[in-house]
């Protein structure tokens, strides 16, 4: 009892106290049963069956899965398999015959049992990091001793041996040159073969210079020559190894395109005043639920894990809005409510569940914002954070981005508000979308307040975005501008508008702006009223008005006929 506390267990009875003794003593974990209290006196090792009660020593009772390893008798579990023992069949003062069983377990296979039950015993512990197959026997041998040294019992004769497939040992060839080569070091053989042979290895000289060696059958982690290299070295002492200068070709690293094009966008959305986020790559299904994804939405089809760090996040994201939403959540839920952040991570698309290939990965661009548009300051106001301010974000990117000639138009997207989301377009491709956070999102995510959010595919940005920058000089003369206010149909979009101006604007014209959007009770019913401010410039010469008024006449008689405009004055 003394020398097990001092290792940090504590005693029990005189049959369990032996158990743990050995398991000190040479590494292999057991346990004792009352033979009594076992089900038709038969052990066998087995899956559980899903739903099954585990009622473990430590009085407690879970529910299998139906992974897990168990020692069972006729009837039910009797133990959780290199974890801990059940409860019905443990030692006690009553207890007059114990069974006492040993046995190497796979280490992936106790740990993931140990992990989904919550449970982490001395013996769990030991099996995770692999026992000596080969050591059961002796160590049941020597319990037994124990046991019958101290009067505590009488010894039957014979054990059950269940060994199907016999170890192998393990050999390992190598030389001198080759370990210290690898180690840079000049250590002479006979000092090699002398360190191994002092750690149970056993050692055959070969012809050429080459030694066979046998590997403990205790020693688990020893299959390479690089193993017995790193033995050699830790027992020849690493102090004893000259420091050298590692020689090889030197390789100048790099990034893809597409990382230092994500980098480039980082900088952008960092110089507009939001904060990257890093978010792990899993999700679960909760959050699909909340982001309002219809059932039979492609982004539901997510990659499920083997072995989640946590049963929180069983999948891998199809969609990184939903990474973005649970970070805001998390800031919003400790009083930090205005909010501008921004991550650049993969999504994962499986083509066929269950995977036989590797998914396709697709790096996103996606972000938040609430809250208040200018930090709190005595010069500054409170007003809110609006579409406009995440409108902008976009806008600004794609100019830093050199990205031009696109179109914006109402759309749907992905938790956002239908009526009020502005997709960015090149041709029938979308490059951006951007809006308010679903009302029905935000309610599911518990975010109160007004919120937008916008995402990008990075690769779509990458293949519009211009190779090589250009740059032209300041116009040397003067432009000359002109303003179109006019009554259209509310359903017309200043988008289609701007496309025509620039389309019939003629050879001098320079550009478009949208100033002045109006409806109230001057506006007819079904109407609204847009102004334009449009420039005409040249490069070579100042316009007159005759030239500009030219190209506006065009620019009137286009937006008459395609939009039935009414020219207010």
């Amino acid at each position: 009892q003394q020398r097990q506390e001092g290792a940090g267990i504590r005693a029990i009875n005189n049959v369990v106290d032996v158990t743990n003794f050995v398991m000190v003593e040479l590494g292999q974990p057991m346990h004792a049963y009352d033979y009594d209290q076992i089900a038709g006196h038969s052990l066998t090792a087995r899956r559980a069956v899903e739903g099954e009660n585990l009622h473990t020593l430590d009085d407690s009772e879970r529910l299998a899965r139906g992974n897990e390893l168990v020692i069972a008798d006729s009837e039910k579990p009797a133990g959780l398999a290199g974890v801990m023992g059940g409860l019905e069949s443990e030692v006690t003062d009553s207890t007059t015959a114990i069974v006492l069983e040993a046995a190497c377990f796979n280490g992936a296979s106790i740990r993931r049992t140990s992990r989904a039950c919550g449970l982490h015993s001395e013996a769990s512990g030991r099996f995770e990091r692999g026992t000596d197959v080969t050591a059961t026997i002796r160590a049941l041998d020597r319990a037994a001793q124990l046991l019958q040294e101290m009067g505590a019992c009488t010894v039957t004769q014979g054990v059950v041996d269940v060994y199907p497939v016999a170890k192998e040992p393990v050999h390992v060839t190598f030389t001198a040159e080759q370990i210290n080569s690898r180690l840079g070091t000049e250590i002479p053989a006979e000092r090699m073969i002398e360190i191994l042979e002092k750690l149970y290895f056993k050692v055959s000289p070969q012809e050429g210079g080459v030694y066979s060696v046998e590997v403990p059958s205790w020693r688990n982690d020893v299959t390479f020559m690089e193993d017995l290299s790193e033995e050699i070295a830790r027992i020849h002492g690493f102090d004893n190894i000259a420091s050298t200068t590692p020689r090889g070709n030197v390789t100048q690293g790099g990034q893809k395109p597409l990382q230092a094009f994500a980098d480039r966008v980082k900088l952008a959305l960092t110089h507009m005043g939001m904060c990257e986020e890093v978010s792990f790559s899993f999700t679960s299904p909760e959050i699909f639920d909340k982001m309002e994804l219809p059932e039979d939405s492609s982004l539901r089809n997510a990659i499920p894990i083997m072995n989640p760090l946590t049963d929180e996040f069983p999948l891998v994201r199809t969609t990184l809005l939903g990474s973005v939403l649970e970070n805001a959540v998390r800031n919003l839920s400790r009083k930090n409510e205005d909010i501008k952040i921004y991550d650049v991570a993969p999504v994962f698309y499986p083509k066929a569940l269950p995977l036989t290939e590797l998914p396709r990965e697709v790096v996103k661009v996606a972000g938040f914002m609430t809250g208040r548009r200018n930090p709190v300051g005595w010069s500054n106001d409170s007003a809110p954070i609006d579409f406009y301010d995440a409108k902008g974000i976009v806008e600004d990117l794609l100019e830093m981005l050199e990205i031009s000639r696109y179109q914006v138009e109402a759309g749907e997207y992905t938790a956002m508000h239908p009526g009020k989301t502005a997709l960015f377009k090149k041709g029938k491709e979308v490059i951006a979308a951007v809006g308010e956070l679903h009302p029905k999102v935000a309610e599911n995510f518990g975010i109160t307040k007004k919120a937008y959010v916008f995402e990008m595919d990075l690769l779509t940005l990458l293949k519009y975005t211009v190779a090589k920058s250009s740059c032209t000089s300041l116009p040397r003369y003067p432009g000359i501008s002109r303003d179109l206010a006019m009554l259209v149909d509310e359903n017309v979009s200043a988008a289609e508008i701007e496309r025509t101006i620039s389309r019939n604007g003629g050879k001098f014209f320079a550009g478009v702006t949208l100033f002045d959007v109006y409806q109230g009770k001057q506006i007819a019913a079904g109407k609204k009223s847009m102004a334009f401010s449009i420039q005409f410039q040249s490069n070579d010469k100042t316009l007159t008005d005759a030239e500009a008024d030219e190209g506006f006449q065009g620019i009137l008689e286009a937006v008459q006929k395609e939009f039935d405009a009414e020219l207010r004055g």
